[in-house]
Formats: C-alpha cells, structure tokens, sequence
C-alpha cells in the first residue's frame, strides 16, 4: 500500500487536468451530444494521463542525483526512496506500451499524437529544458498536442481563431510557469539551487513576455467567439430568444463571456505575481476559488450558448 501511495504522488495527479483540454476540439466543434464522441475523447483523455505520468517517472528517474541535493525536490518518492527504482521503471515501461497500444487502438491519428507526446518529453527532459525560449516553446507544445489529439480522434474540424487562441493560452500558461519559477525559486533558494534556464531570462523579460501572450490569449478569444456561426433560435431550450426584440438579439453571443476570459487571466496573473504559485498552473486551477468559479461558470455559458441558442 506504501508503495502504490508513493506511485499515485509520483506521477503528480494534480497534473492531470491539464488533459481536460482533449474535450476542448469537442465542445467548440458542436459535436459533444454526438453519440460515442465523448466517450472516444474520454478515452483518449484517460490515454494522455497514463503518457504524461510516466513521463514524470522518466524525468525522476534521469534527474535523481540532482533531485536528491534539492531541498524541495528531494522529497520526491524515487529521490527519497520511497518508490523503488525497479517498480518505477517496471511502470514507466508498462505505462508506454499500454498508453501506445489503446491509442492505437483508438485511432491512428491519437497513437501518432502520443508518439510524438512522449518524444517531445524526452527531448525536453534530456536537454530542451535547459534551453531558454525553447524551453517555454515546448511546454506550450505540450498543451497544443492534448487540443490536437482530441481533435484527431473524432476527426474534428478547428476554427482557426480557435487554434491561435491555444497556442497564445499555452504559451501565456508557459511563460507564467516560469515567471511564478522564478519569483519562488529566487526567493527561496541559492542560485545553484535555481533551474538552470532561468539564469538565462531576467524578470523584466519575463514580465514583458507574460503580458504579450496573455494580451494575445483574450485578443485571439475575442476573435474566435466574433467569428462564431450566425445564431439562429430553433425551438431548443432558449426558444425564448426568437421573442426578444431585435435590440436585444445578437448574433454573436459567445461574445458575452470575453469578460469571464479577461478576468480569468488576470487573476492568473495576480496569483504569479502576489501569490507566487505560478509555477504549478494546474495547483492554481484546483485550489484559487474565483479562478474556479469562473471556469465553472464560463464552461456553462459556452455550452449553453453554442447548444442551446445556437
């Protein structure tokens, strides 16, 4: 039991929602309600979590001296020993082969996408980490290939304001992560303690970086709900529409939840610079409770607007 609560902390479960994004090309394509798409995208997401963990495995295991000279990361279930190498590498071998061969099963398409996935871990882990910009590039990467994926196994078409709106997203969450990095690091640790490639951005690039792609994120956004189909009420659950006076109808109603976007990104951005927990987006997500609601909220009007009032 010690060990699989050592195994269930080593492949980071908070870590997990950032599969959510596989649904992202499911909602926004109008296909969520088609019969066995969302249990192919669920499938697929499950997939992404099995690939991501065991790319945690692999980079505990590569990083284990470093890990143990760490004053946080040392606590880590293989650098402590918590998790036995053996059973580490038994998992993380076994974790690819099955997370490879359901993709394939799946769609062909998804087993290229989590190919490629673990690829680009590898790389990144091995050496593109330690490679300024490139190293945020390739984080970023890592939330457009779940988009893509979820895309490719039901086959989904993707606007393409959609797809500029996912890459300024992954690269604001990107960019953020290192900039919450180093204001944590920089205020605990020694400069030998800091992750390597932060020595090589400063705060004042960072800072300029952080507000280009969140400006980009709500700009590419706003673009994408302008761009929306023309609603036209047929009798689903807001029939109520066709009954409002042309003053009030519009068009465009997904536009009505850029504000939920605005405001999301600038609590993201408060919480970087005041609550210095930027480096872990995913912790931000499951603990900020404005953050949550606002999710919450936003994810019901968008659904609720494109299948319902559209």
């Amino acid at each position: 039991m010690a060990i699989l609560l050592s195994l269930l902390k080593e492949v980071r479960p908070r870590q997990w929602v950032k599969n959510l994004s596989l649904f992202a090309a499911l909602i926004f394509s109008g296909l969520l309600f088609h019969e066995g798409y969302f249990i192919r995208v669920f499938q697929a997401a499950v997939i992404f979590t099995i690939l991501s963990s065991v790319t945690y495995i692999f980079n505990d295991l590569l990083d284990i001296k470093a890990d143990r000279n760490h004053p946080y990361k040392k606590n880590r279930p293989i650098a402590s020993g918590e998790l036995p190498i053996p059973v580490a590498i038994f998992v993380l071998v076994a974790g690819v082969i099955v997370g490879l061969a359901w993709a394939y099963s799946l769609n062909y398409y998804l087993f290229i996408s989590g190919l490629v996935y673990l690829l680009i871990q590898v790389a990144y882990t091995k050496y593109l980490k330690n490679v300024a910009i490139v190293d945020v590039i390739v984080i970023a990467i890592g939330y457009l290939l779940r988009v893509y994926a979820g895309a490719l196994t039901i086959s989904a078409h993707m606007d393409v304001w959609f797809l500029m709106t996912v890459i300024a997203a992954s690269l604001f969450l990107a960019v953020g992560k290192r900039r919450g990095e180093m204001t944590l690091l920089l205020g605990k640790y020694t400069e030998k303690e800091t992750r390597a490639t932060l020595k090589r951005y400063t705060e004042q690039l960072l800072d300029i970086y952080t507000g280009m792609f969140a400006t980009a994120t709500w700009i590419t956004y706003a673009l994408f709900t302008f761009n929306q189909p023309k609603i036209v009420p047929d009798g689903r659950a807001l029939k109520l529409v066709s009954l409002l006076p042309r003053t009030l109808v519009s068009e465009k109603w997904m536009m009505i939840t850029i504000p939920f976007v605005v405001y999301g990104i600038m609590r993201y951005l408060q919480i970087i610079y005041e609550g210095n927990e930027g480096e872990s987006p995913e912790r931000i997500i499951l603990s900020d409770k404005p953050l949550i609601a606002t999710a919450v909220t936003w994810s019901v009007m968008v659904v609720g607007i494109l299948y319902y009032l559209g």
